[in-house]
């Protein structure tokens, strides 16, 4: 009787693994596939429809490999929604059939197979590629794709042992003990300190983009909806687009202008600019009252509602962090799905948690993009460079694959880290992660109240109509009631 019993258990092993599998294949494949859409709507096709076959060539690995990584990031992404809307239907429908699928196991394997492949696309397939496309073969060997990718493996193998140093002196500076240790145990000791490191840079990095991205996401909704007209005439302002863009039409088209010497270049951008901000006051124009006046306030609404949510948890898991051991971030390497919800208002709660995640990833990268440092690698569609491509998908997998540590760090939610990504060192610091939740929500809060003001002066401005007086005058010495004047001479 045992070894029947023995036997059903290995077949229902092996039918779970091979689940498992093609559950992990088919997301994989859907997450490939629109990956692959979003590059292609961004890259510049002259780089793969060049003469040279052996540098056509070497641009399509390169992008398949971008392709890869991008897959990746949306993997690290989707870990915590998919993790937490997982346990609630289990909750849900605990005894159901169709729902066998999703276990602990499945979710577990998800979790190990992001991070095992975010690492190696991070350490070896980006640097790889970008080799690889800058790559010419080494002095006196024979030209063509092999040589260049002898050339990047030497480079490569090169650039890892450099790496290693480096970790292995930092390494030794602060712990000399582990150290001694990473020496004989790469994979138990050297790895994780690795992996912590690149861990840590990507929280940081989601410290300083994330409030800045909360505040420019006002700006960023703005723009994709129609404005109420606020004390603004906005048939004198399309009369006055309309005759400009009339104007610079006549000069572009005798080829001459009437008053001013000027580069028919920029002519021709001033032109479209206008034409631009002729065609957004039309779509004003056209707007229904619902979606002008209230579509709008609406939507600002939301967006400082739910950033509004995200500063109160914050502070609240400070305060928790105090009086609470539970609170600290920690892994998990069994995760129990189906027994308990990790919110303590329910499925409602767990939903409010996975649409702050995605807002929080939303903001980071509106945030990295708006900064200063990484306005550069801005793609733009159909003229982004491989080497763009690179640098962005190195950014997005470094913000995607710490945004599960960075939600647990700031207690957004309570669902533990599984697998390796709760194997981080300096998780267990008390300091760093209390320190980490205050800066957050000190900067949200500052980056918040920045923008809210400014933006009520603009509209305030711009309603006044003072935006149209000359840089000379300044708007501080103007009196009151020249304001009030007006701004009442408008509303009549």
């Amino acid at each position: 009787m045992e070894a029947p019993e023995d036997v059903s258990v290995r077949e229902q092993l092996f039918h779970d693994r091979v689940r498992e599998t093609i559950i992990c294949v088919l997301l994989f494949i859907c997450l490939y596939i629109v990956s692959y859409l979003v590059i292609t709507h961004y890259k510049r096709n002259a780089e793969f429809t060049i003469d040279n076959s052996e540098d056509a060539t070497v641009n399509k690995i390169a992008l398949w490999l971008c392709t890869f990584t991008l897959s990746v990031s949306v993997g690290a992404v989707l870990l915590l929604p998919l993790s937490i809307l997982s346990n609630e239907v289990l909750l849900s429908f605990p005894q159901s059939y169709y729902m066998q699928w999703l276990n602990g196991s499945l979710i577990h394997g998800l979790w190990n197979i992001v991070f095992l492949f975010s690492n190696l696309s991070l350490v070896f397939l980006l640097p790889f590629a970008y080799f690889f496309t800058e790559s010419e073969g080494f002095a006196g060997s024979k030209k063509g794709v092999m040589a260049r990718l002898y050339e990047t493996a030497v480079v490569l193998f090169l650039l890892t042992l450099l790496v290693l140093g480096m970790v292995w002196v930092a390494s030794a500076i602060l712990d000399d003990n582990m150290a001694r240790q990473s020496l004989y145990d790469l994979w138990e000791y050297y790895l994780p300190y690795l992996y912590s490191c690149i861990s840590l840079f990507g929280v940081l990095l989601l410290l300083l983009c994330t409030p800045l991205g909360l505040s420019r996401m006002f700006s960023v909704t703005g723009r994709l909806l129609v404005k109420p007209r606020l004390l603004e005439d906005l048939d004198e302002t399309m009369s006055c687009a309309e005759f400009e863009e009339a104007s610079l039409s006549r000069n572009l088209t005798s080829g001459t202008s009437l008053w001013i010497n000027v580069n028919a270049e920029v002519l021709r951008n001033r032109f479209l600019n206008i034409q631009a901000r002729r065609i957004a006051l039309e779509i004003r124009k056209r707007a229904s009252p619902w979606q002008r006046n209230l579509g709008y306030p609406l939507a600002m609404l939301l967006l400082l509602a739910v950033t509004v949510v995200c500063v109160l948890i914050v502070c609240y898991h400070v305060v928790e962090l105090l009086f609470d051991d539970t609170a600290m971030p920690r892994g998990m390497e069994d995760p129990l799905l189906g027994a308990a919800s990790f919110s303590m208002f329910g499925s409602l709660g767990a939903a409010v948690q996975v649409i702050l995640i995605l807002y929080l990833m939303i903001s980071s990268v509106v945030g990295f993009y708006s900064s200063p440092l990484f306005t550069g690698l801005r793609p733009r569609a159909q003229d982004t460079t491989l080497t763009q491509i690179i640098g962005n998908c190195v950014s997005l997998l470094v913000l995607s694959s710490a945004l599960p540590v960075f939600s647990r760090t700031l207690g957004i939610t309570r669902f533990d880290l599984l697998g390796d990504f709760g194997r981080y060192n300096w998780l267990g610091n008390f300091h760093i992660v209390f320190l980490y939740n205050i800066l957050f929500a000190g900067l949200t809060s500052a980056c918040l109240i920045n923008t809210l003001t400014w933006t009520v002066q603009r509209e305030l401005i711009r309603a006044f109509g003072l935006h149209k007086l000359p840089s000379t005058v300044s708007r501080s010495t103007i009196p009151l009631r020249l304001l009030l004047a007006n701004g009442l001479s408008k509303i009549q």
